[in-house]
This record gives C-alpha cells, structure tokens and sequence, in this order.
C-alpha cells in the first residue's frame, strides 16, 4: 500500500479515535460508528509482509477481543485497524488472531492470557483493547498475529512500536509494519490496515 494511501486509511481511524465513543472502544466494545468505510483507490497495493509465527503460537484460541482482564498489570493500548483487498476495499468476517507477551515479557503457553482471536465487521474494521507487551532477550516489543479472509490464506505477521530501542537490534524487525500510536482522551490506540492478497 502505498505510503499517501496507508496515511489517508489511518487518518480515518485516527479520527475515530477522538470521537465520543473512544471510552467504548477502550473497553472492548468495537471501534466508533464515526469510523467510515475505506476511501476507495484505484492502484493495486502490495500485500501486508508475512513474518515468522515464532515458537509461542497455540491453535484454539479463545473468541475474545479484550485482554485487560487476562491478569497481568501492564499499559492499557488498543489496537485496531481495517483489513483490506488489494483494491483497498474492505474485507468482512476476516479471522484476526492476536498473541502477545505480558507486561513482563513472557508468553502464556498453558492458558489463553493474552490470546484470543475475532472476525472483521462489515467494514473490514478489527480491534482488541490489550496491554504493551514487555521485552524478553533478543526480541524488540511486538505483536503477533493471523489474519486470513474467509476461504483465503492465511498471513502471519508481527506489528512493531516506533522509537523502540531494540528495534535496531532486532534481526527480524520490519518498519513496514510499525503501529501508528494516537492518543486520544486519556487512552492510547495503535493502527494498522492489513492488505491481504
């Protein structure tokens, strides 16, 4: 996706953020309805690039989109965005699937902290209200994730945090695939639309 292209989606969200309806979102209870559908585009867009799953995915996660209940203290962020086609529209019921570390930097691999998955809404929007994952040796702070479109394949990528120190460091960061943070009325969001083949 081309980077005026990325700019003007993400403005979008970044505007729903300010709306009233940020509390709500902060909870779990999906992005705004101030959130419109994608501005349509008329060039082909590249595809989301895929990362390694690493070593701490488990099959069957839970149907959850909130994960600031899941035990741990950490720095409350949401995260959301749309998935898209090439084309920039919007695709519904996409499986997005999330996996982190805790505020400490370990990995539930017994339970389903911080794990859980959801499906895109008619307009392609996805969310989870989470935490900052913490750091562990040799990774930079990030996200883990799947998303697929019904019937497509599957992509399985990471999401990074700008200005992070161990960015630098880490061997399979990508800056393609940096969160946008926006702060809006006392919470954080993170952004980012993927584009699906």
């Amino acid at each position: 996706m081309s980077p005026n292209r990325r700019q003007a989606i993400l403005g979008i969200l970044a505007g729903a953020a300010a709306s009233p309806l940020a509390g709500q979102v902060a909870k779990g209870q999906g992005l705004p309805d101030a959130l419109m559908p994608t501005p349509s585009c008329g060039d082909n867009d590249e595809p989301t690039v895929a990362q390694t799953e690493g070593p701490y995915f488990t099959p069957n996660s839970p149907l959850k989109q909130d994960f600031t209940g899941d035990g741990a203290t950490g720095k409350r962020l949401m995260i959301g965005g749309l998935v898209l086609d090439t084309a920039c529209n919007p695709i519904p019921a996409a499986m997005i699937e999330l996996w982190h570390a805790d505020a400490a930097g370990s990995y539930d691999n017994k339970g389903s902290r911080y794990r859980g998955h959801s499906l895109s809404d008619e307009q392609g929007r996805w969310w989870f209200a989470t935490i900052v994952p913490g750091l562990y040796p040799g990774r930079t702070r990030h996200y883990h994730l799947k998303v697929q479109r019904p019937r497509g394949e599957m992509l399985t990528t990471q999401l990074y945090f700008p200005g992070e120190p161990q960015n630098e460091r880490d061997r399979i960061f990508d800056d393609r695939l940096l969160l946008r943070l926006e702060p809006a009325g006392g919470e954080r969001y993170g952004l980012y639309s993927f584009v699906l083949a």
